[in-house]
This record gives structure tokens, sequence and C-alpha cells, in this order.
């Protein structure tokens, strides 16, 4: 079987994502390892940062996917092959997008909102702004930083307007 081969970037080698994890529930900590310690996570909770990760529920579902946050109590849900087998540094950037939410909804934020397509929903731009501001500290260029803002539910459009609202350069692509 062929190595998966990742680019060298800045991600804290403390950081670890569990590969082998089983679907069912999970605490946060159990499956990313180290997240705690990260400026962008501590910047995204303050002094709620210990008791809220430290509450915080990941639900491994086992069919493909990605990650996302329950609009009913806040907690992580995930894809088992996705964790288990994606690239390390896009469940990075997920998992803050995602910590992002559980923020939102701890706020009592409407992370669905219909009013707004995808793209243009305020909570998801205000987490996108800060994966992609990680991403940049992590040494991605804004090529692969547009790449990684490319999801399989938008179109072209969307992808582009996405990048330009979370401040990301777009190219002439």
């Amino acid at each position: 079987m062929k190595e998966k081969k990742e680019r060298a970037l800045n991600i804290d080698p403390k950081i670890r994502i569990k590969t082998d994890v089983s679907s069912g529930s999970h605490n946060f900590h159990d499956v990313f390892i180290g997240f705690g310690d990260l400026s962008a996570v501590k910047a995204i909770f303050g002094n709620n940062l210990v008791k809220v990760l430290g509450e915080l529920v990941v639900e491994v579902f086992p069919k493909d996917g990605f990650m996302g946050v329950s609009d009913e109590d806040g907690h992580i849900f995930a894809s088992q092959q996705y964790i288990n087998s994606g690239e390390k540094w896009s469940i990075y950037l997920d998992v803050i997008h995602e910590l992002v939410h559980v923020r939102q909804f701890k706020q009592g934020m409407n992370l669905f909102d219909p009013r707004f397509a995808y793209v243009d929903r305020p909570t998801e731009i205000e987490a996108y702004v800060v994966a992609v501001e990680e991403a940049r500290r992590i040494g991605m260029t804004e090529e692969e930083i547009f790449n990684y803002l490319e999801v399989p539910w938008i179109t072209r459009e969307e992808h582009v307007r996405l990048a330009k609202s979370s401040g990301v350069k777009v190219s002439g692509k």
C-alpha cells in the first residue's frame, strides 16, 4: 500500500489526530490531542477553553463525509473514514473551523440560518476566516488555501465568493 506523503507544514508536533478511531462517541481530547494548546483554539474559547473542550463530544459516524457541528447540542460529528485516512493538515484546519461553530452554538447563534447560502452565512465566514488565518500560520500558500476552501456542495462561483469573503486571494483559475 502506498503511504501518503504530505507536504511539511508548521503544525506543532504535539498535535495528534487519532487515526484508528472507531465509530461512536468520544471525548474531544481522545481524538484530537493537543488542540487545547494552540493559540488559535485559545483565541476561540478564551477563559472557557478547558471547560468547553473537556465536555466536548466527538460523534464518529461510519460513513464517508467530513465534519460538522450539531445544531441540537453543539457536539462535533465526523466521518470515521475522513479522520482515519484524510490528510492531517485538512483535518487540522477542519477541527479549528468546527471549534468556531461550537463556540457560536454556545453563544446561541443559528449555525444553519436558511436566510443565507452556505458561502454567505456569517457563521461560516467567521469559521473559515479563523481556519484561513491558521492555514497561513502553518505555511500554506494562497493557492493551497483557495483549494482547501473548495467543498463538494458548492459551485465554482460560490467557491470564489467564499474565498473572497474569507480574505483569500483568488487567482485567475
